[in-house]
């Protein structure tokens, strides 16, 4: 293997950026030459040709070969509004540039529904652009959409054809493998419990793998196209089932660290550990293609069996942390039933009809009773707030192209949509992150028109600009992905220079021409970012973390307040899940941009809030309101405890106060706790142990350094709890 080869391949394995640089560019010119010299039809070629690169080369359509060609055949009728849209609102530059702004927002806006939007956004945004600048020419309309519906066709045939990109390792794959790899964990520990011999150290062989397969869910390591985020029922279903997996893996952690050979119900434990790791077996069976859809019957009779063994036991006079090891137990218990409920969903399966109160609506699994059109409007709905990442990039980006729009308009430049397509490429969700992309775009617009400008200066023959097309395109698209922005910004200068010499008389101008659209665009987009949400997802991160937490430390009152007391639920569960969500989003943003070393742990903060919540959620479900009122004073305080502990924390992100983030209180003065409670000292145990791992979740966030891989448990449980970022969905 020759060194260019060697690097190129490690640059890009599987050669996945250049087999789609040939594809594009095989489409596009194939198209174009039809167009040009066979049809003799200048404008139908332009489209032909930039619509090849808009749903070609701009956008990212993940999924496999035949998923992408369906995708592109199903988005040709929103190009044909976009352009005939364009076409007639180029009357005058007023009326294009609200239109610019008015379906910029809302062709970036409805990314909020998935992955597979976004990755078409900046495609879709080009179709607009080309057709709503002058002149104003509707007869033409027909003809420009025959080059887009050309451009398409063949771009979906070549996905099919054309050196087909490797079809990625499934979602569902890989939670499978995470969720197996828990079952052995699970196992592990329910044989320690019983006494054999050997499963402390094949536990510790197991936790790493398992650790691995969990690491390879977290959204932060999946590719944008590939991670399950759309609105439908099914990849909400995925998601959350992969973050309940993620914290049933911490939890088995827990109980690896617990070496109680003298808890209460430890057989009982041990069986219903069992059954928990069968169960998680199934769900990763049927993942895998392998068995049938998992139910929920086995692990809810496990936990009736469970629960039943305990109260044939009085806790009566035992010491209240021999409890505790059924407590975990129990805990797991009820993730792995939600865990297969989320399953059941994402494969279609009829589920148990909704039982959460009006009061605390929505539920955990709400959008399994709701159908997908009306997912897709909640979803855009709870996003069109300013305190939404999505709305503030969609309204940055609109805003930005509507003014570019309107100067190339004022100012009569002859090929003002480089504007707007150089606003595309520098625009970023930061200032930060758009004035690094802004040098090299700049130095490359410049070298490439220098070039351009000598080849138009000299007088080639167009028959020569027909044959070096191709060759400049290939390299052009291929080196975008590999060496960075101005080397694509640099070698598409020249694209542009060599289609338009074979469209209509051009002369060196055309490449000053490039060079003053590109600082105009580059300009607005610089001043846009800076006065437009600067701070990217790291401003908004701070605030919506924050938020969540607050909420997190609603839902701890509330939930002791309603266990211990008897008092009605209120709508803290429910905010808190709404308020995760927009965490989660804007963690999502934060990780796509760039950043210096983070002072803040996000990780273990949506965890700490994802513990919340889930706990709160299994605990309303199964222990019985108001029977612990001879201990409400030490509930009440040990719960005031945690909750000001969320709050400060929280308190501490809004102001950007390090110290408070990741101080570590001191701890509670030791409580006395009663003994004489019969069974309510279960409930009372399981209250405990969710309150304490609570404050162990705020604890991690003091530390931001990455863990280094270990066999150890007690290693794995710090690498374990930062597995959730995007935890639920």
């Amino acid at each position: 293997m020759t060194a260019p080869l060697a690097w190129l391949r490690r640059r890009d394995p599987g050669l996945v950026a250049v087999r789609r640089a040939a594809r594009v560019t095989i489409v596009a010119c194939v198209g174009f030459y039809a167009c040009r010299y066979v049809l003799n039809n200048p404008g139908m070629a332009a489209y032909a040709l930039f619509g090849a690169v808009a749903l070609g080369a701009l956008s990212q359509i993940p999924g496999e070969p035949a998923q992408r060609a369906r995708t592109l055949v199903a988005v040709l009728p929103v190009g044909w509004v976009l352009i005939t849209l364009g076409t007639l609102l180029s009357v005058n530059t007023v009326v294009a540039a609200g239109g610019m702004f008015v379906l910029g927002f809302l062709v970036s806006f409805v990314g909020v529904g998935g992955p597979r939007l976004v990755g078409l956004a900046a495609g879709m945004h080009l179709l607009y652009i080309l057709a709503c600048f002058p002149p104003y020419d509707p007869g033409s309309l027909g003809w420009r959409l025959a080059g887009l519906t050309l451009a398409v066709l063949l771009l979906a045939g070549a996905e099919l054809v054309l050196w087909p990109e490797p079809t990625p390792v499934s979602y569902t794959t890989k939670l499978a493998i995470a969720v197996s790899a828990l079952a052995g964990c699970l196992v592990a520990v329910a044989d320690g419990w019983s006494g054999r011999s050997g499963s402390r150290d094949r536990l510790t062989a197991l936790l790493p793998d398992a650790a691995d397969a969990a690491d390879e869910l977290r959204p932060s390591r999946l590719p944008p196209m590939q991670r399950p985020a759309s609105a439908g029922r099914r990849d909400r279903a995925l998601t959350a089932a992969a973050g309940t997996a993620r914290l049933l893996l911490g939890r088995t952690v827990d109980l690896s660290l617990t070496d109680d050979h003298d808890a209460v119900t430890l057989p009982a434990a041990a069986a219903l550990l069992r059954e928990v790791a069968s169960c998680a077996e199934a769900a990763a069976a049927w993942l895998r293609s392998e068995g049938a859809v998992p139910d929920t019957d086995r692990i809810v009779a496990a936990l009736e069996e469970f629960r039943a063994g305990r109260a044939a036991t009085s806790p009566d006079g035992i010491p209240p942390d021999r409890l505790r090891l059924g407590s975990l137990a129990l805990s797991l218990g009820e993730w792995t039933k939600s865990m297969v409920a989320a399953i059941r969903i994402a494969a279609g399966a009829t589920v148990a009809p909704d039982t959460t109160p009006a009061s605390a609506q929505p539920g955990p699994f709400w959008y399994a009773y709701r159908r997908t059109p009306w997912l897709w409007w909640h979803r855009l709905r709870e996003h069109l707030t300013p305190r939404s990442v999505y709305f503030q990039g969609a309204l940055r980006l609109a805003t930005a192209l509507a003014v570019g729009r309107l100067l190339a308009g004022v100012l009569d430049l002859s090929h003002g949509f480089w504007v707007l397509l150089t606003i595309l490429t520098v625009l970023r969700t930061s200032a930060a992150e758009t004035r690094s992309a802004l040098r090299p775009a700049i130095v490359g617009t410049l070298l490439g028109s220098v070039v351009a400008a000598g080849l138009l200066v000299i007088g080639i023959h167009p028959g020569v600009y027909a044959v070096v097309l191709p060759i400049v395109m290939l390299v052009g698209f291929a080196a975008g992905p590999l060496l960075g922005v101005g080397w694509g910004q640099g070698l598409f200068t020249l694209v542009i220079a060599l289609v338009f010499a074979q469209i209509s008389p051009v002369d060196w101008r055309l490449a000053e021409a490039r060079v003053l659209d590109v600082l105009l665009g580059a300009t607005i987009g610089v001043l846009i970012g800076l006065f437009a949400w600067p701070r990217g997802g790291s401003g908004e991160l701070h605030r919506a973390s924050a938020n969540f937490l607050a909420a997190a430390a609603r839902v701890v009152r509330e939930t002791v307040a309603v266990v211990a007391q008897g008092a009605r639920p209120a709508d803290a569960l429910p905010q808190a899940r709404v308020a995760g969500q927009l965490a989660e989003a804007s963690y999502a943003l934060y990780q796509s941009e760039r950043h210096p070393p983070a002072s803040v742990d996000w990780q273990s903060t949506l965890v700490a809030g994802h513990h919340a919540v889930r706990g709160a959620e299994a605990l309303l479900r199964s222990c019985p309101t108001g029977g612990l009122l001879p201990c409400v004073a030490p509930l009440t305080a040990s719960a005031a405890d945690v909750a000001n502990r969320y709050e400060r924390v929280a308190d501490g992100l809004r102001r950007r106060d390090r110290a408070a983030v990741t101080g570590r209180p001191p701890d509670p003065s030791p409580a006395q706790w009663p003994t004489n409670l019969g069974q309510n000292l279960y409930d009372l145990a399981d209250l405990r142990v969710w309150l304490d791992g609570l404050r162990d979740d705020l604890g991690r966030i003091a530390d931001t350094s990455e863990p280094a891989p270990s066999g150890a448990p007690a290693e794995l449980g710090i690498r374990v709890a930062r597995l959730a970022d995007g935890a639920t969905s």
